[in-house]
């Protein structure tokens, strides 16, 4: 390209004084089940994942999920960056704190710790980033309702081979971006 003939990529615009430009839409935002699986991942190099301490009050935890708008946070050791597991609003609300109570005597639902009630790491089902990128949506709903979790976290191994988390499946959101994909093939089939 000639330096003195640059060409833009962006056209800039004026509206003049009788145009009327209106606010964006309110449609939902939709994804194919054929869309890469990447499309509907919670990546956390573009957004902060949240974390819980292990000795936090569940009520507290719950309360700070609430707040964030989030049904989930990940457990990580306070004095390094290991994470420890994962607790979800369901584990709160659910039967765990019961059965907890129930095995140790306990009385109070308020005196329940996260790392009580948290999924451990070991015990968490994980899938790896290099099988994200070359899978689908459908791939995802697929797992995700094979393993009968709410959320499936991703983890890439870095430059340096340690494994860290690099995103998250959440079962409501896929199922809320594929409500329209899951129709039409409902429809079709």
């Amino acid at each position: 390209m000639d330096k003195h003939h640059s060409h833009h990529l962006l056209h800039l615009k004026s509206q003049d004084i009788h145009s009327v430009v209106l606010g964006p839409r309110n449609e939902s935002w939709q994804v194919k089940l054929s869309d890469p699986a990447t499309s509907i991942m919670t990546d956390f190099r573009e957004n902060a994942f949240f974390t819980v301490d292990p000795d936090e009050l569940i009520v507290d935890a719950l309360e700070k999920m609430k707040h964030a708008g989030l049904r989930s946070a990940f457990v990580m050791d306070k004095n390094s960056e290991k994470l420890l597991g994962m607790i979800t609003a369901y584990d709160i609300m659910g039967e765990k704190p019961l059965r907890y109570l129930q095995s140790t005597g306990l009385v109070k639902h308020t005196d329940i710790q996260v790392s009580d009630i948290m999924e451990h790491l070991r015990d968490m089902v994980l899938v790896d980033m290099d099988e994200v990128k070359v899978a689908n949506v459908q791939d995802v709903l697929n797992v995700l309702q094979k393993c009968g979790r709410t959320h499936l976290p991703v983890v890439e191994a870095g430059e340096d081979k340690e494994i860290r988390l690099r995103g998250l499946f959440s079962t409501s959101k896929v199922l809320r971006l594929t409500e329209e994909s899951r129709e039409a093939a409902q429809r079709n089939s």
